[in-house]
């Protein structure tokens, strides 16, 4: 079954060379009860680990069944163990937070077999541990314990056994419990290897080796082995290592997500702790992104109701000799003026407009308001088509009609809840009646857009305020693409109408809306992805704390690994496991951060008042980048934990 030739093995210890077995060789027959003794150092526990696939040689031969496995990869030596070898240790190794029957179930999820997770129950019957079955380690005695791990080692249906002084930590009677059960799967055929330093526990075996300075100095056959035939105890090891490539197939996702949960619940503080730094970072990213989407929306709409395409011509502060002259000194803009910027090309419609304050009076109620008037086409080009009532003609413009529209905050003022289409007010002691209201357009900075009223520009300037020249001239131009040309037509017509020359073209100014909109969204563009990667920082550090709970995780659990690795755990499954811890928690935490991050956004706009607007986009990106941060920063404990010699991390104290 087994032959080894001239095996050697070194460890360095420090500085120090040890030479735990020196040229050992030895064959094992099917169905034997092998004892090795000697006395401690000797290099018998050595000897176990190599039978075992859980150390290799430094030189020598191993053939299993004349398969010569001295070269064979980790993975390879792993399917071995879950499917040949079965171990008992004398610490036992069980898992602490698991119960008994879910410990002996370990291998078969390693095997691709945990739908036949009743075969565990069935080991831990034919142990004698039933009622014991689903309780956890630390409600066991030492006795029960090692049941549990001779359940464990069985569970696959391994062809040998290998006990490393199994009742070295129990008394007499868990001692001999043990060892009957040893001497009865001898006898149905199972070819058990034990290391012992006890006289007594070697005479239950057919064979007893003994060593001293990592050699075989005797080998006793006590009594003939109860063995099966060759022909019925030999397997193919092709066949082991074929089924091996699909392993991880057929390990479900769900039996890794379990254990991961199991590990985070198991240090219930730690875990919440890691989770909480991936929990500020992504409710902060959710609430500064919909903060900043919020603020370029409530931008976007102000400069909507301004109007779009929009160019406004203006009177300038021309400067003579070092003085600034007041605006419209030297260039005054006439109706004439907007009538020939009307006929340009370009030019889609022209509203020119006057302003100034005036009381307003409705029975008993009277405010002061800024009055403005305008032409026909304001409504269309500034957004401010009546909610209620109609805005005023061409007609009643070139008839100078009495006609007024007014703000929200005045109706509000004047009347209150009542409908005011079809009321007289009196503007500045003069009768107006009342044909619309406009819609509501907020406060801008200290001024409020809704405390005005419009009346006809005609009767503005030669009935109400006295002027004979425009304020401003509102160009509405055709199409977005043509405002750059538009703009230095108008300026052209302008210098040529008012024959201004090189000193006086300062005398006015021409506002182009979507440059001023331009600026301003790409100035909250940069404050909006400002703030997202300050938010973003606390992610990275949150992800720094994983990858500092995952390393210590992996230093705590470092036998907890070494077990695993013994029952036939892959490099890829530790690394897995590790893995969707990380994942998990970061993923926790970026669900109840994203929770938070909205009802944040929430509460910033109900009671500080801000604008604020949660985007999907800002929810997916956060959950992505929190489930990316556990991937990487839980990339490294993974690899450092599936990279552990299982041997050296059942050693770890």
């Amino acid at each position: 079954m087994i032959e080894i030739k001239d095996i050697k093995k070194n460890y360095q210890m420090g500085n120090v060379g040890v030479q735990a077995l020196r040229g050992v060789t030895l064959k094992v027959e099917p169905g034997e009860f092998i004892s090795i003794m000697g006395p401690s150092g000797s290099g018998k526990s050595t000897l176990l680990h190599v039978l075992g696939f859980l150390d290799r040689p430094d030189w020598g031969s191993y053939t299993l069944w004349n398969k010569d496995i001295a070269c064979l990869t980790d993975d390879e030596l792993s399917g071995l163990r879950n499917r040949i070898a079965g171990f008992v240790f004398q610490q036992f190794h069980l898992l602490p937070r698991v119960s008994a029957v879910e410990n002996a179930e370990l291998p078969l999820i390693y095997a691709g077999k945990r739908h036949l997770k009743e075969k565990a129950l069935d080991k831990i019957k034919e142990v004698n541990l039933l009622q014991r079955a689903y309780h956890k380690p630390n409600e066991l005695s030492g006795g029960e314990q090692q049941r549990v791990a001779i359940a464990r080692a069985l569970v696959n249906e391994p062809k040998i056994i290998l006990a490393d002084e199994p009742t070295g930590n129990l008394d007499t009677k868990s001692e001999k419990e043990i060892m009957e059960i040893l001497l009865e799967l001898n006898r149905k055929g199972k070819t058990i290897i034990m290391v012992t330093h006890e006289e007594e526990i070697a005479e239950y075996a057919d064979r007893v080796i003994y060593m001293r300075d990592g050699k075989i100095i005797s080998d006793e056959k006590k009594r003939e082995s109860f063995t099966k035939g060759d022909r019925e105890q030999q397997i193919s090891i092709d066949s082991i290592f074929s089924q091996e490539h699909h392993v991880l197939d057929k390990i479900e996702f769900v039996e890794h997500l379990r254990q991961a949960y199991n590990a985070i619940v198991s240090h219930k503080m730690r875990s919440f702790l890691s989770v909480l730094g991936i929990f500020i970072g992504v409710a902060a990213v959710v609430a500064m992104l919909a903060l900043g989407q919020g603020a370029k929306e409530s931008i976007s709409q102000r400069l909507a109701s301004l109007g779009s395409n929009l160019l406004t011509v203006r009177p300038g502060s021309h400067r003579m000799h070092g003085v600034a002259l007041e605006a419209g000194a030297v260039t005054r803009f006439t109706l004439k003026d907007a009538q020939e910027i009307a006929k340009l090309p370009q030019v889609k419609s022209v509203s020119p407009s006057v302003s100034g304050r005036v009381q307003v009076v409705c029975g008993n109620k009277n405010w002061n308001t800024q009055v403005q008037g305008t032409g026909s086409q304001y409504p269309q080009m500034r957004a401010a088509v009546p909610i209620i009532g109609r805005f005023f003609t061409e007609e009643e413009l070139r008839m100078r009609q009495k006609s007024v529209v007014l703000g929200a905050t005045v109706v509000r003022e004047l009347f209150g809840n009542i409908n005011p289409v079809g009321a007289t007010i009196k503007v500045n002691r003069v009768n107006f009646s009342v044909i619309g209201v406009l819609p509501q357009k907020g406060a801008t900075g200290w001024r409020d857009q809704d405390d005005l009223i419009v009346i006809p520009i005609t009767t503005a300037m030669y009935r109400l305020l006295g002027k004979d020249y425009v304020d401003s001239i509102d160009v509405e131009v055709r199409d977005s693409g043509l405002m750059d040309e538009a703009q230095n037509v108008v300026e052209l017509l302008v210098i040529n109408q008012h024959r201004l020359n090189k000193d006086n073209e300062d005398s006015f100014e021409i506002r182009n809306m979507a440059e001023i909109q331009e600026t301003l969204e790409s100035t909250t563009k940069t404050m909006t992805w400002l703030l997202g990667a300050i938010a973003a920082i606390s992610l990275l550090v949150g992800g720094i704390g994983i990858m500092n709970i995952m390393l210590v995780s992996v230093t705590e659990r470092t036998r907890e690994i070494g077990l695993r690795k013994a029952i036939g755990a892959r490099k890829a499954d530790i690394m897995k496991q590790f893995l969707i811890e990380s994942v998990v928690m970061t993923f926790s935490g970026g669900i109840m951060g994203v929770i938070f991050g909205v009802l944040t956004a929430f509460l910033l706009s109900l009671f500080a008042g801000w604008t604020t607007k949660v985007l999907a986009s800002s929810v997916i990106m956060a959950t992505v980048f929190s489930i990316a941060v556990g991937i990487v920063f839980g990339l490294w404990p993974a690899r450092k934990a599936s990279k552990l010699n299982p041997i050296e991390a059942l050693r770890y104290e």
